[in-house]
């Protein structure tokens, strides 16, 4: 099979603001030993792409793109036309080559917006609920921006297990989004105190655990909304990193902390296929809706008007955020 010399990709030359995201045309992706070649229809926009493009992670070798004779690749099935989705950074193009572990077939029933649009944060929040803090029936468990594309996919997840579901968003719109995906209560950050009202829902005791995507702005108040041997689980840095914390700090009511990676809980093969076919199992039956809030162009202004409404904490986004990079 022949490919493209080159392809099209949303790269960047240095990292920085939102400018430095540019649409460019780069050498056709060298297929690694065990590498797939992926022909890319969509490409979910995520907060590590933010952190990758502004220096809060570091990249390289630039440009940087915001891109089998083994019993586990015999599983999988694989074929030349299978639809498939990827863990891969470097996805933001027209190909992308990716080791064979890091790619999860698709059921037939799920289209591929709803595979690009859920992989990387249904395995984030599915890893997070299972190995990070064990989510089980009767727990309190609190998400903020629940009503954002990772934690719509925490709160249906943690509800489908059982718990009682708690998270914050910036509107009554969004509030009304959360509670359609499993949320039980909803607190408003920017009218109401969050502690305060996670203490009267709980009698006083707090939540079982935290998962904060926001973390320099909310962190100190995690710590005050985890129950006595709570956990807190820092999932991202959507206001920045969280400042450097002593261990006494977590003594008092004797906190467990976690800033845990996707990415390391899914390394072996059987870790892949079991969390890739998993998730897509919620979604095929109906578990676990994916909720796409807007397909941008794959162009240089798409890319940058993507990340640009991502980052905007209190903005209108309900869901996930994705890049239209073919036609299926």
């Amino acid at each position: 099979m022949s490919f493209p010399k080159t392809f099209q990709a949303i790269a960047i030359d240095k990292q920085g603001g939102i400018d430095v995201l540019q649409k460019k045309t780069l050498p056709f992706p060298t297929q690694a030993p065990g590498d797939i070649i992926v022909k890319v229809a969509y490409a979910g926009v995520n907060f590590i792409d933010t952190y990758h493009r502004n220096g809060t992670y570091q990249v390289g070798p630039f440009p940087a793109k915001i891109v089998l004779d083994n019993e586990q690749f015999k599983k999988r099935g694989f074929k030349i036309g299978s639809k498939v989705a990827v863990i891969a950074f470097g996805s933001h193009g027209e190909y992308a080559s990716v080791p064979w572990l890091k790619v999860c077939p698709v059921p037939e029933n799920v289209s591929l917006l709803t595979a690009g649009a859920a992989l990387l944060q249904g395995l984030t929040a599915l890893t997070f609920v299972n190995e990070s803090y064990n989510v089980k029936k009767g727990d309190y468990v609190f998400i903020h921006t629940i009503a954002g594309g990772l934690g719509l996919i925490f709160s249906q997840l943690a509800k489908h297990r059982g718990a009682v579901v708690i998270g914050t968003t910036s509107s009554p719109e969004k509030a009304e989004v959360a509670k359609a995906n499993g949320a039980d209560f909803v607190i408003l950050y920017p009218v109401e105190n969050v502690v305060e009202r996670v203490l009267e829902i709980t009698n006083g005791e707090g939540v079982h655990v935290v998962y904060d995507g926001v973390g320099k702005d909310t962190f100190l108040d995690d710590l005050k909304l985890a129950r006595r041997k709570g956990t807190v689980v820092i999932v991202g840095a959507a206001s920045g990193p969280v400042e450097p914390v002593s261990p006494l700090q977590l003594m008092p009511k004797n906190l467990t902390l976690l800033r845990p990676s996707m990415i390391t809980y899914i390394v072996t093969p059987e870790e892949s296929l079991y969390y890739g076919t998993e998730l897509f199992s919620l979604i095929s039956s109906g578990v676990l809706k994916i909720k796409v809030h807007k397909e941008y162009p794959f162009t240089t202004e798409g890319a940058q008007d993507a990340q640009r409404d991502l980052s905007t904490r209190s903005g209108n986004t309900i869901g996930k955020l994705v890049i239209k990079i073919a036609e299926n």
